[in-house]
């Protein structure tokens, strides 16, 4: 998964966006590998004062980072699971410098009309068909001074390992307390997939959950007051052992963690037993990244101007700026799987049991019965490929009547 130095800066970028971004009332999600390799391939081409400001940003000097973004566009098209495009439109009038271009894969250049409907048209198709139709619209406005469009699309896709069950739960507290919310939950065995680190959000309890083709999903849950955004920065941070992570078979009895409860329990295998509950969710968010512009390393490039090209080395125009710089993206976690998309674009103007178990074993459970985070993560480089904040659970489907026998058997308390 390309090189260490290119996860670090992706990472890095994700943890501060993290920290920055707001939560919202329906949660959010963004994909930090969506945006970083666009700020990369830009970088070289821009004026001194931009190539500056993206240099900090983007956490290595211009010429390398544009080097990491090819490197790592290319290799997150050969993952399993994994789809990445990188697309680029211009206009016949201010075509793309020759040295640029050539710095992009041969298929992704296309032209703008200077027509809003049929640009829109083309931009929206790409953006549906590159995500295989999880986002269906380009972010980025596009009018007549528009002469240039530069956008990614990743999407992430993964089969659980081990399934989870749905379950109608009875919630007696919490901010879902009374509500039908439709939960997941499974046993394991491993209980090192369960663990509390010390953060600087105060402690936060990690579940990672295993997917297919090397992708995971780890969920954070920390103490009730702290801030989402420092949850999931802390829990990129644990990615690189920064913050000490101590395992559940490695914990006290007790309540080590937010939403951990460690005991013992009668059981017909001698295998200890971890028990994980959650909400399913489904999370969307479209973020505006010029409202943080000094974040991405965009303030100067953004700054409107009728007299210098902030891109000089990529377009040949009297004066050119950003105007436009956008995510959308989208996350579902459900019983058999995980996915999630993003298409960013930045746009330039020219503007029970019979007998007694045999076994005492001990019992793990962990219960995410309020908001929490999420990281979508590539196992072996610990890549991040989507941060994001679950506020609103999904509503427990009334496929048809259930049974109250079958109920009291197969709801749970979380």
């Amino acid at each position: 998964m390309g090189s260490a130095a290119a996860v670090r800066a992706v990472n890095a970028l994700g943890a501060r966006w993290a920290e920055q971004a707001a939560t919202g009332e329906h949660g959010t999600v963004l994909m930090p590998a969506g945006i970083w390799p666009l700020l990369g391939l830009l970088a070289p081409g821009a004026s001194p004062a931009v190539r500056a400001e993206l240099e900090e940003a983007l956490g290595m000097r211009a010429d390398a980072a544009a080097e990491q973004a090819r490197a790592l566009l290319g290799t997150l098209r050969g993952l399993p699971g994994v789809s990445a495009a990188l697309g680029l439109w211009t206009t016949e009038r201010f075509p793309p410098r020759p040295d640029w271009l050539a710095g992009l894969p041969a298929d992704v250049h296309g032209g703008l009309t200077g027509d809003d409907g049929r640009d829109r048209k083309v931009l929206d198709a790409w953006a549906a068909r590159a995500t295989g139709g999880l986002i269906d619209r380009m972010p980025v406005a596009v009018t007549e001074d528009t002469v240039l469009v530069l956008a990614s699309a990743l999407t992430v896709q993964t089969d659980w390992i081990q399934p989870f069950s749905r379950y109608w739960p009875e919630l007696d507290s919490g901010p879902w307390a009374g509500r039908p919310v439709q939960a997941l939950g499974r046993w394991m065995h491993l209980l090192d997939r369960a663990a509390v680190a010390d953060t600087p959000a105060g402690p936060v309890t990690e579940v990672r959950v295993l997917g297919r083709g090397d992708i995971d999903v780890h969920l954070l849950l920390g103490e009730p007051d702290a801030a989402p955004g420092q949850v999931l920065a802390a829990g990129i941070g644990i990615l690189s052992h920064r913050h000490p992570r101590v395992t559940a078979d490695r914990l006290p009895v007790g309540s080590p963690g937010p939403g951990l409860s460690i005991g013992w329990s009668r059981s017909y295998t001698p295998e200890p037993e971890l028990h994980v509950m959650l909400a399913e969710f489904t999370v969307q968010a479209d973020h505006d990244l010029l409202a943080r512009s000094g974040l991405f390393g965009l303030t100067t490039a953004a700054t409107g101007t009728r007299t210098e090209n902030r891109l000089p080395g990529v377009v040949d125009a009297p004066w050119l700026f950003v105007d436009s710089a956008r995510q959308t993206a989208t996350a579902t976690f459900g019983e058999r799987g995980f996915r999630a998309a993003a298409v960013t674009a930045i746009g330039s103007a020219a503007g029970s049991a019979p007998t007694r178990p045999p076994y005492v074993v001990r019992q793990v459970q962990a219960h995410f019965d309020r908001p929490f985070g999420f990281l979508a993560v590539h196992r072996t480089s610990r890549l991040v490929f989507a941060a994001g904040w679950v506020t609103e659970p999904d509503e427990y489907q009334h496929d048809e009547e259930p049974d109250e026998d079958a109920q009291d058997e197969e709801s749970f308390d979380m």
